[in-house]
């Protein structure tokens, strides 16, 4: 399954990314790279159904993991609130814009995952840009967890909200 990562995160000098956990749900290691043979590390953690976050920790030094989303320096985190202006970063389809359309929504992903409690915009999205960053500014809102229609024709995404993730790890941005 090909996924993006969220943001990059740490617990004292060891470093991790979060992701969607229907990403990390029962895959061992990650690689990167356009053939997805560099190791990265190892999933340490994951929540789905119920929730929708993982976190990867960074065992090879050669993989950078910068406290940015592309140019942007992500300072801290925000909680989401309806018609909040954000955007979202994800592998297939690059960086969307738009609004936080409604919180605490359900998605019913079928086979018994259901995931509660997300943030839900009008932003598009396409497979691969699931566990990509939500972002007002230069915080981080969270993590995207699925979403209906495309990029030609536009879109619903739902996204976990960072918080629950962070504070489940005793993680934090930098």
């Amino acid at each position: 399954m090909r996924c993006s990562a969220g943001v990059n995160v740490q617990s004292g000098a060891t470093y991790y990314f979060v992701t969607a956990g229907h990403c990390t749900d029962g895959n061992a290691t990650w690689y990167t790279g356009s053939g997805a043979t560099t190791p990265v590390g190892p999933t340490t953690g994951t929540s789905f159904p119920g929730n929708d976050y993982g976190v990867v920790r960074y065992t090879n030094t050669a993989v950078p993991h910068p406290g940015t989303v592309g140019t942007v320096d992500i300072t801290g985190t925000a909680t989401a609130h309806v018609g909040q202006q954000v955007c979202r970063r994800g592998g297939t389809t690059g960086v969307r814009c738009g609004v936080v359309t409604a919180l605490n929504a359900t998605i019913n992903y079928g086979g018994g995952d259901i995931v509660y409690g997300l943030i839900q915009t009008n932003i598009c999205a396409e497979p691969g840009d699931s566990g990509g960053p939500l972002y007002a500014g230069d915080k981080i809102v969270g993590i995207l967890s699925g979403g209906s229609g495309d990029c030609t024709s536009g879109g619903t995404t739902y996204y976990q909200p960072i918080q629950e993730v962070l504070s489940a790890y005793g993680l934090t941005v930098y």
